[in-house]
């Protein structure tokens, strides 16, 4: 094998997690290439994150036009070309995805558009087997190969009544009703969308509330909003069974047992949002002997597996699937690999999470029910959007702040927000944590005013009785 095909570490998979990964180990020294079989980027940039915040800033502008009324501006009729929103959005994916070959060239890495498969060692070499080409040979490997959607009742999506998020956002038509099995970030997050574009949405969950993950008061906020603007929620609901009839006379029914009754819910589309599958299949892990834990790869704080030279981040490791927690991992494996770890490890508590429906939802740390489960005593504190003048100013003040502190250290537990654009303020308390900031420092830290960042500094002073707008 020749010293080009030769690598200090070669990253499978060029998501989030893999081209972090990747140019942070370029930038320590070694030589590198990523192995991705679709388009650098992976599905977050690519069919995910980006490209859903393309759509939504669609239906945000839409729903500003549609209620400019309350400031004074008055529109026309409104429509949209639905092909227009989708272009815009698949546009902005395409933009970014080739900003990564750029940072893949600018580091120095050799990219191969291939499918990869870990091979016997060669010595103290992985070898790495390639569909499209030579094998390769790396020193170390991260294997970075993400999810894809999770399939229910043996479900398959058929790419026009039954979808998945790939279909979802890039309809050919806006259906007059949709059916969304599952309330997590992924199914409200469409919910929100789809509804502010005019279509009549259903949303089924298993679950006793939506967004499940997040803090009660968070969760029950939510459903409100969303019931208010005409969105059908359905708690605690058993899909069953689904039907879908082909052209012309498309359409799905959703058999769902609901309070133990069972009743059928009809719509012109269906999209299954429950949840992911990691990508572990024919990567050779078996042979390898890495070992797996309920369809996820195990790791340690620094991304290594059980198996010596080989390291596994993002998705395909477990719970949260977010972007930013597989570049963080990527970057936590580099560091690693080239021998200049400082001992950082991924603390899953420290990990914000964002949903970028409408309202905006946050949260980072504990909820109140893990504090209290934790034997934490707590103090909490609320601030209401409603007595933020920026919010008001903006139309826009719906929602609050709550902050969860540790009574006897005033350490910064948790927080949880939702309201406009609180997916932008939660990383100062992701800060504030990283910091081990306490209640001192939050409440004598100066907010500017008007910002809606005071929301924040007053929910602080709430937990220790000192609110002043409220």
């Amino acid at each position: 094998m020749s010293d080009k095909s030769t690598y200090d570490l070669v990253v499978i998979g060029g998501g989030p997690g893999g081209y972090v990964a990747a140019i942070r180990a370029s930038q320590l020294g070694l030589k590198v290439a990523v192995v991705e079989r679709e388009n650098m980027g992976g599905v977050c940039l690519n069919w995910g994150c980006i490209p859903t915040k393309a759509l939504l800033r669609a239906a945000e502008i839409y729903h500003l036009a549609a209620t400019a009324d309350q400031f004074g501006i008055t529109i026309g009729q409104l429509s949209f070309d639905p092909e227009k929103v989708v272009k815009r959005s698949r546009d902005v994916a395409a933009t970014l995805s080739a900003g990564i070959n750029h940072l893949m060239k600018k580091n120095k890495i050799t990219v191969y558009a291939a499918t990869a498969q870990l091979r016997e060692k060669s010595g103290e070499d992985w070898q790495i087997t390639l569909d499209k080409g030579d094998p390769l040979r790396a020193r170390k490997v991260i294997l970075a190969t993400g999810a894809r959607a999770r399939h229910l009742l043996g479900i398959t999506p058929d790419g026009e009544n039954i979808v998945t998020y790939r279909d979802a956002m890039t309809p050919k038509t806006m259906p007059k009703h949709l059916i969304i099995i599952g309330s997590g970030a992924i199914g409200m997050e469409f919910a929100s969308f789809y509804a502010d574009m005019g279509v009549n949405v259903t949303v089924v969950e298993a679950a006793d509330r939506i967004l499940p993950v997040e803090d009660h008061e968070i969760s029950a906020m939510a459903e409100k909003a969303f019931m208010a603007r005409g969105i059908t929620i359905h708690k605690g609901a058993k899909l069953e069974q689904v039907n879908a009839s082909k052209a012309p006379a498309t359409g799905v029914k959703a058999r769902v047992a609901i309070d133990g009754k069972t009743t059928e819910l009809s719509a012109d589309r269906l999209i299954l949002a429950v949840g992911i599958t990691a990508n572990v299949e024919n990567l050779g892990l078996e042979e390898a002997g890495v070992k797996l834990d309920r369809g996820h790869v195990v790791t340690d704080g620094f991304g290594q597996t059980n198996v010596k030279g080989i390291y596994a981040i993002g998705d395909m490791t477990g719970a949260p699937w977010l972007a930013h927690k597989a570049s963080h991992e990527g970057v936590i494996a580099a560091e690693h690999i080239a021998g200049k770890s400082d001992g950082h490890t991924m603390k899953a508590t420290d990990i914000p999470g964002c949903t970028y429906c409408r309202p905006q939802i946050a949260s980072v740390g504990l909820t109140e029910k893990a504090a209290l489960d934790a034997g934490y005593t707590l103090k909490i504190g609320r601030f209401p959007f409603r007595g933020n003048g920026k919010a008001i100013a903006l139309g826009d003040d719906d929602g609050m702040v709550k902050t969860i502190f540790d009574q006897k250290t005033g350490e910064l537990l948790g927080a949880h927000m939702i309201g406009p654009e609180v997916t932008e303020l939660i990383q100062g308390y992701v800060v504030a944590r990283q910091c081990e900031a306490t209640e001192a420092e939050l409440m004598q830290a100066v907010f500017p005013h008007p910002t809606l960042s005071e929301a924040m500094h007053e929910s602080v002073l709430d937990a220790f009785d000192r609110v002043i707008h409220f």
